[in-house]
């Protein structure tokens, strides 16, 4: 499934490499590759395809959800799709609490003890998903665990993981994009010098080019 989501988001040309500006990530870090998966929305059939493989994947896990949680926004259609393919109630994670109303930083309705899964876009240093995370736990929910539909696979993320207790999963991963772009050759030699300059310390090469390390 790595590979299938992989070439659903070449495709789509939801993948751009640029190293010069570089991309900054929501966490202050620079990098020369960025992922928008929010063009999957766009496209009625590869959306279903990920839905499908999010479903695949959260019974693969052994997950058993009650409610499936979206993060505000780029998660929030995606966990509609999956809601609805498990014939579940959905909810969304806010970035912040709304300032007004009722103040709330999770929209819908969720009961305490619920079991839930939270479905996100994509996974880069996994601040902004464990910050989702610690919202619903908050809230009173069991948190089963987080699925996105990639990871940029950095180590920093992985940690963060671990140290919260919070079981993820990704349809498709960095690794699994760079074998799919040099099997379609749609690599160049400059690029791949510059990707894997950037792999090889995420940290360094941000920091060297006044980004967050």
């Amino acid at each position: 499934m790595e590979r299938t989501i992989a070439r659903i988001l070449m495709e789509i040309g939801a993948v751009t490499l640029r190293a010069d500006p570089p991309f900054q990530w929501a966490s202050g870090r620079l990098a020369p590759i960025y992922c928008d998966n929010r063009l999957i929305m766009s496209d009625p059939e590869k959306r279903i395809l990920v839905a499908e493989g999010f479903v695949r994947a959260i019974e693969a896990r052994g997950w058993a959800p009650e409610v499936i949680a979206g993060t505000a926004t780029a998660g929030i259609p995606h966990a509609a799709w999956v809601a609805h393919l498990m014939s579940l109630p959905m909810v969304y994670v806010r970035s912040a609490a709304k300032g007004h109303g009722k103040e709330n930083r999770i929209e819908g309705r969720l009961e305490k003890g619920r079991r839930v899964v939270l479905i996100e876009d994509l996974i880069s240093t996994g601040g902004s998903s464990l910050e989702a995370a610690a919202a619903l736990s908050e809230a009173g929910a069991v948190l089963e665990g987080l699925a996105a539909i990639f990871t940029y696979g950095l180590s920093t993320a992985v940690q963060r993981f671990a140290e919260a207790h919070v079981d993820a999963v990704a349809l498709s991963s960095f690794n699994a994009l760079m074998e799919e772009s040099l099997a379609q050759g749609a690599l160049t030699a400059s690029q791949k010098a510059i990707i894997g300059e950037w792999q090889r310390d995420p940290g360094s090469w941000s920091a060297e080019r006044g980004g967050a390390p």
